[in-house]
């Protein structure tokens, strides 16, 4: 059987000017883990339109399209066209899960869910020439999924190839957030065993990692007995959590001991009545400032992450929040505008109020208002965004963010990622277009190299004799 699994471009992706590495970060992992359920004699091919051009001339017999909000339009088109070249086409994913008949019109079988579950059964109804229109997931667990065919992955293509994920889901519920639609009808949050995690951390050469889970600590067993598992694999890592998880004494300890060098943190928005609003309130009552201090004492980096748009902000909020991070020394920061994905409870509070101004898919990339702001016009919440990463990316800024640190390297450090992340984003368009972004992982390394031994007996974490420091370098941030 020949089986194509496709990622489409998002839109915000295909810039004819430059292309933000930020769209060659990852391979599809999603799709290669569903191509380790087929057979050995299967032909299966995975192409990531974000880094290559799609080879739409050929005739598989199969075709399968993750589908995200913003490449929805794009995977319909692609979906149409290899149906009518007599392909049985699948659709899944998560805005798939959220308009099941949207995505039903462009597809033989569309998948609802996480499909650990419903892919096997779908495979064998299609080899016996019955598969059916819907697949809804009820059944979750990681128990026995097989090694993601990282064989699939065009490694030379993306900077981080050597990404993970060890969970599903989130143990939290946030009203922005696309989870509890995706999960709908069973559990919402969910780990592998520790050691399938690392052997699957074993597979992967090199040192560097990156954990892709909405939220590796989510699970505060595991996650310990994680980081315990991979003192001494000599990695660094980055990955995501919530400020509670930051905040919360031991773990964090024992994830740096592991290679923990940055970490990717939810602050979305200094106001609690936004927080209380959109039901963070994993966030509420804590101290922001606390956490920054905690990430920057144990020499972990920052990107935090900021949604503007909430009906707390007015016009002054992008200023606020820009100099605030700026004077806590994050080292990055991805802003947002706040986006009413179908399927979430802030799309249907929105929707009641008669606030939703558009259904252009297209314009749902958290960079476009897509409904009316409380306290501001969409003009202005738009304007506000845009001046937000200018501000916070300006060279004077990025001076003063370092001279926030209490050491010289970690002010270094800070100004080397913050100015190689966005203030060269041209040459990484021409380094993309080489198809060399994997060369650069070695710079991105020794950027973050300099993890020295006099910082690890400050946690108490002393190298062993003639032995590499665990995680001798720092990380990035996404």
């Amino acid at each position: 059987m020949k089986v194509k699994m496709i990622l489409p471009a998002l839109t915000e992706a295909t810039s004819p000017f430059w292309r933000p590495i930020k769209y060659s970060l990852f391979p599809p992992l999603g799709l290669a883990t569903l191509a380790a359920y087929l057979q050995p004699d299967d032909q299966v091919h995975i192409q990531d339109e974000h880094v290559e051009r799609l080879d739409l001339e050929d005739t598989p017999d199969l075709v399968v399209i993750q589908v995200y909000i913003t490449s929805a339009y794009r995977a319909y088109r692609i979906a149409d066209h290899y149906r009518r070249k007599g392909a049985h086409v699948a659709l899944g994913g998560l805005h798939v899960t959220s308009l099941p008949q949207e995505a039903a019109a462009h597809a033989d079988t569309i998948f609802l869910g996480p499909g650990e579950d419903t892919w096997p059964t779908f495979l064998a109804e299609f080899r016996r020439g019955c598969a059916g229109r819907v697949y809804q997931s009820r059944v979750r667990t990681l128990a026995g999924v097989p090694p993601i065919r990282r064989d699939l992955i065009k490694r030379r293509l993306y900077l981080v190839p050597n990404s993970i994920v060890v969970s599903r889901g989130c143990p939290h519920v946030c009203d922005f957030c696309y989870k509890e639609a995706f999960f709908e009808g069973g559990r919402s949050f969910y780990t592998q065993s520790v050691d399938a995690a690392l052997a699957e951390i074993e597979r992967l050469p090199g040192r560097h990692l990156y954990f892709l889970d909405d939220h590796l600590f989510g699970d505060r067993r595991f996650a310990a007995a994680l980081f315990d598992g991979m003192r001494g694999m000599g990695r660094l890592w980055q990955a995501a959590a919530t400020i509670n998880a930051v905040l919360a004494s031991g773990l964090l300890e024992r994830a740096v001991d592991a290679g923990l060098r940055s970490l990717f943190v939810g602050f979305e928005t200094l106001d609690p009545a936004n927080l209380l609003e959109q039901r963070k309130y994993q966030n509420l009552r804590r101290d922001y400032a606390d956490a920054v201090r905690r990430l920057h004492d144990l020499g972990i980096m920052i990107n935090g992450s900021f949604v503007f748009g909430m009906d707390g902000d007015d016009a002054s909020v992008f200023e606020r929040t820009v100099e605030w991070a700026i004077g806590q020394g994050i080292e990055t920061a991805t802003f947002h505008v706040l986006t009413p994905y179908p399927g979430t409870a802030l799309h249907s509070r929105l929707a009641a109020q008669g606030r939703m101004t558009s259904g252009d898919w297209d314009r749902y990339d958290t960079r476009h208002a897509v409904f009316r702001p409380a306290r501001m016009s969409a003009e202005e919440l738009e304007r506000g965004y845009r001046r937000a990463y200018r501000d916070f990316y300006r060279w004077s800024a990025i001076v003063r963010g370092a001279s926030a640190h209490g050491s010289i390297l970690a002010g270094l450090r800070h100004a080397a990622y913050a100015a190689g992340w966005k203030k060269f984003e041209p040459a990484w368009d021409l380094v993309i277009r080489a198809k060399r972004a994997g060369m650069m992982l070695p710079v991105l390394e020794t950027i973050l190299g300099g993890f020295r031994s006099s910082q690890l007996s400050a946690l108490g974490c002393q190298p062993e004799p003639n032995k590499p420091m665990k995680g001798g370098e720092l990380k990035p941030v996404s």
